[in-house]
């Protein structure tokens, strides 16, 4: 039987227990939080004094913050780009709207309120140019990504684990940035994302894990083939208005790291968490290209954390239209 055949075949052996997976790490609508309950309430009278402390807290947030920010708002904003490129995978079949289409369309239904309530979240603040945010989050969905795992679910579920970490990191640290200004409100709303994104990483490493169980050699090989290729970041081909595609991702990235939300440490770590939670070192049963794939896995943080030692981040911030008045502090 071919790879293809027999990853078809263990997706759908996967996908009896999808309605467990969906009751264990998703919230039924009428339970989880809504945007609404952390933002100024447009019914309440005191809307605008809610607007006016909101704005007054903003001005004292710092510029490569608001990069940061702003950045992490347009990657949760180009969410169409990730539930079409996820519906296409392998076994995943919405036509018929099989068991894993249900969960793509619930993570997807999460995972929409992000983006919902942090560009709400900019729009009042009064410290960015919506017009140039709004433009740059059309140009990310209209170009798409390319983040090199084919229709291969394993190697795409090797990168939901990844990333869906990645993402709990970066707004779990602007949450607590945005408590140490003093912006209670915005590190209760990125508290609340980060939370999602914890429990959704720990969803797509279960499939992982379950895939080891029944594929162990293939499943090893595809997550070397993920590391050795490494993982490209869901708005890569992050662009600015007038600008040519991802011209814009490496100043985004350099925000971040200059300020500590999210760095090539973070990365490395990242990788050693999923080695440890699958427990690489411990799996039986593999091929010979599977036992030399362990292998390589199990001494590529070591060898990353030494690159990401020498990496050196400029110190001048770049000057992007999505952040007004460009206030460097």
């Amino acid at each position: 039987m071919s790879i293809k055949n027999i990853r078809l075949e263990v997706m759908q052996f996967l996908e009896k227990n999808v309605d467990s997976f969906v009751d264990q790490y998703l919230i039924p609508v009428e339970k989880i939080w809504q945007p609404t309950d952390f933002l100024p309430n447009s019914q309440s009278d005191t809307f605008f004094d809610e607007v006016k402390e909101l704005r007054e807290i903003a001005k004292d947030l710092p510029y490569d913050f608001w990069v940061t920010l702003v950045g992490d708002t347009i990657t949760e904003e180009a969410l169409p780009t990730y539930e079409s490129w996820l519906m296409d995978v392998e076994g995943i079949d919405n036509v018929e709207r099989n068991g894993w289409s249900k969960w793509i369309r619930q993570w997807t239904g999460e995972e929409n309120r992000h983006g919902d309530m942090l560009s709400k979240y900019l729009y009042l603040s009064g410290r960015v140019n919506m017009r140039e945010v709004e433009m740059t989050t059309q140009h990310l969905i209209n170009d798409g990504f390319d983040i090199g795992t084919g229709r291969d679910p394993y190697k795409n579920f090797v990168y939901t684990s990844f990333q869906e970490l990645a993402t709990y990191v970066s707004h779990n640290r602007v949450a607590q940035m945005a408590k140490k200004y003093g912006d209670n409100k915005l590190s209760k709303m990125c508290k609340m994302i980060a939370g999602d994104e914890m429990r959704h990483h720990h969803a797509y490493s279960e499939f992982v894990n379950r895939i080891f169980q029944v594929d162990p050699s293939e499943m090893m090989i595809a997550f070397q083939y993920m590391m050795k290729a490494k993982i490209v970041m869901p708005a890569h081909f992050l662009r600015e208005s007038g600008e040519k595609i991802s011209t814009a991702f490496e100043q985004f990235s350099d925000s971040a790291q200059r300020i500590g939300v999210y760095t090539a440490a973070d990365y490395v770590d990242i990788m050693q968490k999923l080695i440890d939670k699958w427990e690489i070192d411990k799996i039986t049963g593999l091929t010979d290209e599977a036992e030399k794939a362990r292998d390589y896995l199990m001494k590529l943080p070591g060898r990353m954390a030494r690159i990401s030692d020498r990496l050196v981040i400029p110190q001048e911030s770049h000057i992007f239209k999505w952040v007004e008045p460009a206030i460097i502090r």
